[in-house]
């Protein structure tokens, strides 16, 4: 199924509109502390020095240009369902929390009463559009017109079992120190997953266990469907990638500007654990990444005839043959199916 010109075009709209609001709260952080100060701050290098309070971490940079690269996919590839989908999965799980977090006395703390009342309404739009996109997705499909329009694909067969093996090792590690965090720290529960006073989290974003485990939900099901080859598979693993990507890299930032790994021998097991798992996790993403950026190879139905053989192809169709040259030269004959080398032709045909 594709999506008609009608859908995209309003698909498109939306996630332009998802990505205004994310670059607003951006510009904002920028204008408002310095892009040094905001990058430190993304990477946890805090300074109490800072004129303000950050709104956005590192994980809205990354909305912002999967919101850009969804919309330019629903304007050039009418088998844009699945980003759009993914991009309105995503949006409303980082902005469903806000509705009830921003009037938290902790906020209240921390950002001014107009800056609070400016993220909640952002919240409302966000997931008006993104369940919108959702929407758009499903109800725009139609069938492929004729075999020249390609419908989507998934990875192929070594893209989807590297990209399962990375994005899925990279879930249940973050699930398994979700589950470390309950038993060292239980009197946080459930403050840590549905945010609360006793949890630090930025303005617009989910608190910390909220994020983590739908991350981690988010790579495994992505892993699933890369192995599964699934159509959606691609769309789903690269923003799985994109989102996981920004946790591993400021968290090997951190190790870098601490000189840890120069102590690594000296720490201990739970904070060696916890930098080995930043490293692998940048290896995780950036392999997916590489893994998903090439389709698979275009399947029946919607494919291109010129684009070459692949599963699913028939033989072509039959044509008497040129003048001189053998039946069966580049034709089927009597029902073979066309397979295995022809025979040379006789002589070249006409005009050769």
């Amino acid at each position: 199924m594709i999506l008609t010109r009608g859908a995209r075009v309003t698909g498109a709209v939306l996630s332009a509109v998802l990505a205004v609001i994310v670059a607003c709260w951006l510009i904002r952080d920028v204008d408002a502390i310095g892009f040094g100060q905001l990058w430190r701050y993304w990477a946890g290098l805090y300074d109490n020095r800072m004129r303000a309070v950050p709104t956005t971490s590192g994980t809205d940079l990354v909305l912002f240009v999967v919101y850009v690269a969804v919309a330019v996919a629903a304007l050039r590839a009418a088998s844009a369902a699945s980003a759009l989908v993914v991009a309105g999965v995503v949006t409303l799980t980082v902005r469903l929390p806000g509705l009830w977090t921003i009037g938290t006395r902790r906020m209240e703390t921390a950002y001014p009463d107009d800056l609070r009342s400016r993220a909640l309404i952002c919240a409302f739009a966000a997931l008006a559009a993104a369940a919108a996109m959702i929407i758009t997705a499903g109800a725009g499909r139609r069938p492929p017109a004729d075999s020249y329009e390609r419908t989507p694909t998934g990875p192929g067969p070594g893209a989807g079992v590297l990209a399962f093996l990375a994005l899925g090792a990279a879930g249940l590690v973050l699930i398994a120190w979700e589950i470390r965090q309950i038993v060292r720290d239980p009197e946080l529960f459930p403050d840590w997953y549905v945010g609360g006073d006793r949890i630090g989290q930025y303005l617009t974003g989910p608190p910390p266990g909220w994020a983590t485990v739908m991350l981690a939900l988010l790579c495994v099901a992505a892993g699933i469907s890369a192995v599964a080859r699934a159509p959606h598979a691609r769309p789903f693993g690269l923003v799985a990638a994109a989102v996981l990507l920004p946790g591993g890299v400021f968290g090997v930032v951190r190790i870098v500007h601490y000189d840890m790994l120069q102590h690594f021998g000296d720490l201990p097991v739970e904070l060696q654990l916890s930098q080995l798992s930043s490293f692998f996790q940048v290896l995780a993403a950036v392999a997916a990444l590489i893994a998903l950026a090439v389709p698979g190879q275009v399947r029946a139905p919607g494919q291109d005839p010129w684009a070459g053989g692949g599963p699913g192809w028939g033989p072509a169709p039959a044509a008497p043959p040129y003048p001189g040259q053998r039946p069966g030269y580049g034709y089927p004959q009597g029902g073979s199916g066309g397979f295995g080398p022809p025979p040379p032709p006789s002589q070249p045909p006409p005009g050769w």
